[in-house]
C-alpha cells in the first residue's frame, strides 16, 4: 500500500485527483499507476487501469490471477470491471469511497454472472492516510 500511496502524493502533486495503484506478483511489485485524466484528458486513465495495463504488458498476459492489487481508494465500476476481466487474484484498498453506499464495487466482484471472482479487502492499517490525500487534495482545489 505504500507503494500506492507515494503514487497518490504524485497525483496531487500533478493536479490529479489523489489515487495510486500498484500490481503485486510474489511479493514484489511489477507496475504501478497513478490517476492521469486530467494531463492525458482521457476518462479511462485512472490508477488502476494504468497499472493493469501495465502489468499485463510486463507479463505478456491479459490474465493476472496471480496478482494483486493495491489501491488507495475502492474502485469505481469501470475498474472493478477491468479487475475482474484481468482475473486478478485480490484487491486491497484504503479508502472506502464515500459516495458508495450500495456496495456496487464489491457486488461486481463477486457477481454470479461472472466467471471469475476477486478477493478484496480495505486495509484499515492505511484507510485514514489515504482519505485524508483526498480530503486535503478538494479542500485546496475549494481554497
Amino acid at each position: 500500500m505504500e507503494v500506492a500511496i507515494k503514487m497518490a502524493k504524485k497525483s496531487a502533486k500533478n493536479e490529479e485527483v489523489p489515487i495510486g495503484a500498484c500490481v503485486v506478483r510474489d511479493g514484489k511489485v511489477i507496475s504501478r499507476g497513478r490517476n492521469m485524466r486530467e494531463k492525458k484528458q482521457n476518462a479511462l486513465l485512472h490508477a488502476e487501469i494504468i497499472a493493469i495495463n501495465k502489468a499485463c504488458k510486463k507479463l505478456r498476459s491479459w490474465r493476472l490471477e496471480n496478482c494483486e492489487l493495491y489501491v488507495t481508494l475502492e474502485p469505481c465500476p469501470m475498474c472493478a470491471g477491468a479487475i475482474v476481466n484481468a482475473r486478478l487474484k485480490k484487491v486491497v484498498y484504503g479508502a472506502k469511497e464515500k459516495t458508495s453506499n450500495d456496495n456496487l464495487f464489491e457486488s461486481i466482484l463477486s457477481s454470479n454472472r461472472l466467471n471469475h471472482k476477486c478477493e478484496f479487502v480495505q486495509d484499515t492499517k492505511y484507510e485514514n492516510e489515504c482519505s485524508q490525500l483526498l480530503t486535503d487534495f478538494f479542500k485546496k482545489k475549494r481554497n
